[in-house]
């Protein structure tokens, strides 16, 4: 088998691809990435994520529903509360990365 053949046969889909890059550049905002960090120790609410952002409600709610439209979120209602939690079990790996490689910069 060439080299050629050998790469190929390893190599992910171009449509899969897209489909990764775009996910990709959805999480690339810090306020996604907190979220997305606080999201993994458990479930919060709009409210909550946005203090710990320091940005309005109105503006958690829209990252929120960017994450949850790539599949990475899960809303529930909770009475008048409706808690986020991560649908993407691989977006730990993902934070992992992140937090190895820039955890430890103040």
């Amino acid at each position: 088998m060439s080299a050629t053949n050998r790469t190929k046969s390893k190599l992910i889909p171009l449509e899969s691809l897209e489909q990764a890059a775009e996910c990709l550049r959805t999480l690339a905002h810090p306020h996604r990435l907190r979220m997305v960090q606080m999201l993994l120790g458990g479930r919060y609410t709009v409210g909550e994520l946005a203090e710990a952002c320091e940005i309005p409600s109105h503006m958690a709610s829209e990252h929120l529903r960017l994450m949850q439209r790539c599949g990475f979120l899960s809303c529930e209602k909770d009475g008048r509360f409706a808690y986020y939690a991560i649908a993407e079990p691989h977006l730990a790996d993902i934070m992992n990365c992140v937090e190895g490689r820039f955890g430890g910069k103040v």
